[in-house]
């Protein structure tokens, strides 16, 4: 399959559209800023090298990016909005942080630098292409021998359809309308497969919990709920 094939352009109009609100923890895109400290956290522990080689993959306007840089990654964030990463380039420059952002997809990238990364995070991005599969795939190809790969997706249930859309984006305005699709929604099961298939051994999980009361998310260690987050380190 071309790489061309696996990009779904309404996804990219659509966080082309919303690119301005990357970097508003107040605004539509504010849940990604309420949880970024929690995912870190998942990330990091589990990395073992100092001064790890990281690329963050989808990576938007840069919120989780920045941070892996401040935690001490020497990142490279990918995506196809363009958009989104002109926001991220500009708000890295104006914080003075060195971070390489560059306009490509994931396949190319494994094309070009197979087997050089400690790490490779692809948070929030899988349920928004037509083949996660494929970029699974990419993603293994990149790890450097025990290097470990972090996917987060939303799982496909009518609870994640209840809470993370109709609640989440229609109701709280948690997340921008439209920026999920049920159908394109991943179960842990298919993430596990895929994953198996490229190499990849699972080591842990992780649902991220919100507390509509006191509007607050918590990590929920070996449980696969609606936002949920997997960590599988390279065999080879």
């Amino acid at each position: 399959m071309n790489a061309s094939q696996n990009v779904d352009a309404a996804e990219i109009a659509h966080f082309n559209r919303i690119a301005q609100l990357w970097w508003d923890p107040a605004g539509k895109m504010g849940q990604l800023h309420a949880i970024n400290d929690l995912r870190l956290n998942f990330i990091t522990d589990r990395i073992a090298t100092a001064s790890p080689r990281v690329v963050d993959v989808g990576c938007g306007g840069g919120i989780l990016t920045e941070a892996l840089h401040k935690a001490g990654a020497r990142v490279t964030g990918i995506d196809l909005s363009e958009l989104s990463l002109k926001v991220a380039r500009q708000h890295a420059e104006a914080s003075g942080l060195d971070i390489d952002y560059r306009y490509m997809n994931v396949e190319t990238l494994a094309q070009e630098e197979a087997g050089t990364f400690d790490a490779v995070t692809c948070m929030e991005m899988l349920e928004h292409v037509p083949h996660p599969d494929q970029i699974i795939a990419a993603c293994a190809k990149l790890l450097k021998p025990g290097g470990v790969a972090f996917f987060s997706t939303i799982n496909r249930t009518f609870k994640a359809f209840a809470f993370a859309i109709v609640a989440g984006e229609y109701i709280l305005g948690l997340l921008p309308r439209g920026t999920h699709t049920y159908a394109k929604l991943i179960r842990p099961d298919e993430l596990r497969r895929w994953s198996a298939a490229s190499g990849l051994q699972f080591s842990a999980v992780a649902s991220l919990m919100y507390n509509p009361l006191t509007r607050r998310f918590r990590v929920a260690p070996n449980r696969e709920d609606i936002n949920y987050m997997a960590c599988f380190a390279n065999k080879e």
